[in-house]
């Protein structure tokens, strides 16, 4: 099964930004369509952006037009750029196949926002 790493979570001021990376175990040419998900304290973990192999996207409404997913995959990463963020997007966010599967959950990574 292929493996998942997240990184560049951290503590940002409402309206700051952050990149989330997802790095991939094998190439993502094998792995076909990967979403960026995210659990908050207390909720069920959702996903929130998706790219496909062919570079198609599609975001939650939570997030659409603050949230941009991409895949390099050349460096079998994908990112996750976060620009005006906003309290309620303080989660644990995390990458995986989209559909998951349930052996490739990462640790992910987290994000606070909060003054």
């Amino acid at each position: 099964q292929v493996q998942f790493v997240e990184s560049g979570g951290g503590l940002v001021q409402p309206g700051g930004s952050l990149r989330l990376s997802c790095a991939a175990s094998r190439s993502l040419i094998t792995i076909g369509a990967v979403g960026w998900y995210r659990q908050a304290p207390g909720n069920q973990r959702v996903l929130v952006a998706t790219v496909t192999r062919g570079g198609s996207k599609n975001y939650a409404d939570s997030v659409k037009g603050r949230f941009s997913i991409s895949r390099d995959n050349a460096q079998n990463t994908v990112y996750l750029q976060m620009n005006s963020l906003k309290p309620e997007d303080t989660a644990v966010y995390y990458c995986n196949k989209e559909p998951p599967q349930l052996g490739s959950w990462g640790r992910g990574t987290h994000v606070t926002v909060s003054s």
